[in-house]
């Protein structure tokens, strides 16, 4: 395959030309993990989950190379699987290429070519590729949303961006950009009858993606256009809607510049957002980022657990008294064990963070990545990297989800092996596999260091200058980071250390002494000096148990606490417990000691938070009934990580513990 000599940026999200953006992407590969927490879940990305997926998507479990396959006329059969079970297969194909990029694994590019020249055989002349439309008789292009075509676009555009950034080669970009057209086609004009179309943005992050590939603006002049339509338009069901719910639940019924409040389903409306992120990185409307500043504020200070998730009901309604499903409620209504919480929804808001906190160089956003990476992304995933959650609870009791595989594909009481709706496991594992890309960003004089873990630097800074760091941690299980600089220039330049907001009382150290530079939690500390090689930074964090509380509006948290350490949420599980305990009989005592262990055994590796709970034994079965004094029992046991929750056979959780103080 031929390779074009001005491919040079292999960025994963790459801003390093968007004017709007204050923290630039690095190259994907400039940051390795080395060991550790990130570079072991790299690992089994690469060695357990990556392989045991292809054989789901590849065989016919997972059939989406077969639905290629029949498009292209190469097999008989019909299309199994939803409608964007395309979209699906392009995120395990960038996740695959992800480690082709970490790796240069010369069979995983073969594996590649392969799934593309099937594609490019399965793509129509004119550019159109939708495996679903293509087989079905009775479905036509275009002519209703709930076919998920943008979806599958939006996908294609970003993995076949990425494939040409790691490789340099055409052949996958080559078929977006015959698809782009197509769309640009169809859906730039001002045609009635496509107007509402769209409503799954990933198409809008993707035509950006594209832009900044090839640089042919069309594609973010329709991404705009994505954009401007949304809420101008009646709300009401016609040819090109039925069978999906409108309004709300599809971010339709207000324009995006006078929204405030985040509405219906979470992953509809975070990738729009995310997507109107990366418009805004091009053009600076200011409206676009003054709608996101509100919206970003509504999902994290209103509507996000305190796992990172969000999107806390499977059926419900919006403020607008819309039909939604997935997504947002209103402020503040939080359930437990009904919370919804759609892994991909999670790593939505990780990715709305990530182009956030590269426009406003604020780093609060990059705490939100944080929060979710470590908990809410990582809990959709078994520690062997074999069995997947779709939706992510704080609660969970045995027989509360009633489950039936045939009934309901999304919720379970234990990770599946395989997931019908099957959008979620290919999104983590893409993030598990590109993490690195969000480790650092280039700032204008200088870098600055977003997520922790041991791991290896070697970049080309904004000025052309080269820069070589190394970072040593055992993150997130210590709090110490200690930051070498092994190659630099000589003039001077910034290092800028995220100060996580749980970090308080954080210190700060260059070559051993005092960094002189504030230290704010939820800031960046900024050390501008001459640095020369040798150089170290130390950043000491302690790693403080906290007991947390929910807002007072939230009715499901009343008299209940969270604990949290670092990161890391934590969670109770009945394998904690004595034989039959319910996990609703558990109590924890306000002033018992919260101790952090680590287990180096002990589901692959963690840090528990030993501590003394109280379980009451004196409740039946009755809905209501009378009480006197409870009386309760003391058990000393251990919270876990609620990302490695689930692992050790079916069970009951809870994140939120009812409290009892002074007992």
């Amino acid at each position: 395959m031929k390779k074009d000599a001005n491919f040079h940026n292999k960025a994963i999200t790459n801003t390093s030309q968007s004017p709007y953006v204050k923290l630039k992407s690095i190259n994907f590969g400039d940051c390795n993990w080395n060991s550790g927490f990130w570079a072991e879940k790299v690992k089994t990305a690469e060695e357990q989950m990556l392989p045991y997926m292809g054989g789901l998507l590849c065989g016919d479990v997972g059939h989406a190379l077969n639905n290629f396959k029949i498009a292209a006329g190469e097999k008989e059969g019909e299309h199994k699987g939803f409608y964007w079970h395309d979209g699906d297969f392009y995120k395990f194909m960038e996740a695959k290429t992800y480690i082709y990029g970490l790796t240069k694994d010369k069979t995983i590019l073969k594996e590649l070519d392969d799934y593309i020249a099937l594609i490019g055989r399965a793509q129509e002349e004119d550019g159109y590729i939708h495996t679903y439309i293509q087989i079905t008789e009775g479905a036509d292009r275009f002519e209703n949303r709930k076919y998920h075509e943008m979806y599958n676009f939006g996908h294609l555009f970003i993995a076949a961006s990425i494939h040409y950034r790691m490789t340099g080669q055409h052949n996958f970009l080559d078929i977006a950009i015959k698809q782009a057209n197509l769309l640009f086609t169809y859906f730039m004009p001002d045609t009635k009858h496509y107007q509402r179309f769209g409503f799954n943005q990933t198409q809008i992050m993707g035509l950006v993606e594209l832009y900044r590939t090839v640089k042919d603006k069309k594609y973010l002049k329709l991404a705009e256009k994505f954009i401007n339509r949304r809420g101008t338009f009646e709300i009401k069901h016609d040819s090109t809607t039925e069978g999906y719910p409108i309004g709300d639940m599809v971010q339709e019924r207000t324009p995006l510049r006078e929204s405030e409040e985040a509405v219906g389903h979470a992953v509809l409306a975070l990738y729009y957002y995310a997507g109107a992120a990366d418009v805004y990185a091009e053009t600076g409307e200011k409206a676009l980022i003054d709608a996101l500043d509100k919206l970003w504020e509504n999902v994290t200070g209103k509507k996000m657990y305190v796992t990172g998730a969000v999107g806390q009901a499977h059926y419900g309604a919006s403020t607008n008294l819309d039909m939604i499903e997935e997504g947002f409620i209103d402020a503040y209504m939080m359930p437990n064990m009904t919370a919804y919480n759609e892994t991909c929804a999670n790593l939505c808001n990780a990715m709305f963070s990530s182009r956030m906190m590269g426009i406003k160089d604020e780093s609060r956003y990059a705490d939100i990545i944080e929060l979710v990476l470590y908990n809410s992304g990582l809990s959709g995933i078994s520690l062997e990297g074999t069995e997947y959650f779709y939706s992510n609870p704080l609660r969970m009791v045995n027989n509360s989800r009633n489950y039936d595989s045939h009934a309901d594909v999304t919720e379970s009481p234990v990770r599946q092996p395989y997931l019908e709706c099957f959008c979620c496991p290919p999104n983590l594992v893409r993030t598990i596999c590109k993490s690195s890309g969000w480790a650092y960003n280039l700032s204008k004089n200088g870098v600055a260091v977003v997520l922790f873990g041991s791991n290896d630097l070697d970049t080309t800074m904004l000025d052309g200058s080269s820069l070589k760091l190394s970072q040593d941690t055992e993150y997130p299980w210590n709090g110490l980071v200690k930051i070498t600089v092994n190659e630099c220039k000589e003039s001077t330049f910034e290092i800028k250390i995220r100060i996580p907001n749980w970090a308080v009382g954080s210190t700060l150290k260059i070559n051993g002494e005092g960094a002189h530079v504030d230290v704010v939690p939820g800031r960046f500390a900024v050390v501008n000096r001459k640095w020369k090689a040798g150089d170290t930074i130390t950043l000491d964090m302690p790693m403080n148990v906290m007991r947390l509380e929910g807002h007072n509006r939230i009715e499901e948290t009343r008299n209940q606490i969270a604990v949290k350490r670092g990161p890391i949420v934590y969670c109770l599980e009945t394998p904690d417990l004595p034989e039959n305990t319910s996990i609703l009989n558990a109590y924890i005592k306000g002033n018992a000691e919260l101790k952090a262990v680590h287990k180096p055994d002990f589901l692959n590796g963690v840090t528990v938070v030993e501590t003394e709970l109280l379980l009451r034994e004196d409740r039946n079965d009755e809905m209501y009934q009378a009480i006197s004094k409870p009386e309760f029992k003391s058990y000393k046991t251990q919270l876990v990580p609620y990302f490695a929750w689930s692992n050790r056979g079916q069970a009951e959780m809870t994140v939120f513990i009812p409290v009892v103080w002074n007992s």
